[in-house]
């Protein structure tokens, strides 16, 4: 088996963005925008609208995730996802305290849990 650093990084923002809902959404005229949708006509496209604009990442809070336009996407060094995500992985292997491992006490406390829990799936 391997195991990517880079991966668990993405991983983790696919689920903070999936998690983000549970926080609550803010919904006010502001943010439902009513006038651009009467204004725009629906069926028609808003990303091209200021409002969506200054909108765009409330549903999911994206950290590595890069939503810019094609244009300032390549002026802001056009870096694909797997690049930003090693760029987080070297911050958070620079900047993050060290752990210290779990006593082997502490470990076969968790084996004894999980052991316990570990119950087979009957065949269907």
């Amino acid at each position: 088996m391997s195991f990517s650093l880079e991966q668990l990084v993405i991983d983790d923002e696919i689920n903070g963005m999936n998690y983000f809902p549970y926080n609550g959404i803010e919904v006010n005229e502001n943010t439902l925008d009513y006038d651009g949708i009467k204004r725009v006509g629906i069926g028609h496209d808003f990303l091209g609208e200021k409002n969506t604009m200054e909108h765009i990442d409330m549903p999911s809070n994206p950290k590595l995730f890069n939503r810019d336009m094609f244009e300032t996407w390549v002026r802001g060094g056009s870096k694909d996802l797997t690049t930003v995500a090693h760029d987080r992985v070297v911050e958070i292997l620079k900047n993050e305290p060290q752990r210290t491992p779990l006593s082997s006490s502490q470990r076969a406390d968790m084996d004894r849990i999980i052991k316990a829990s570990d119950v087979t799936c009957p065949r269907l």
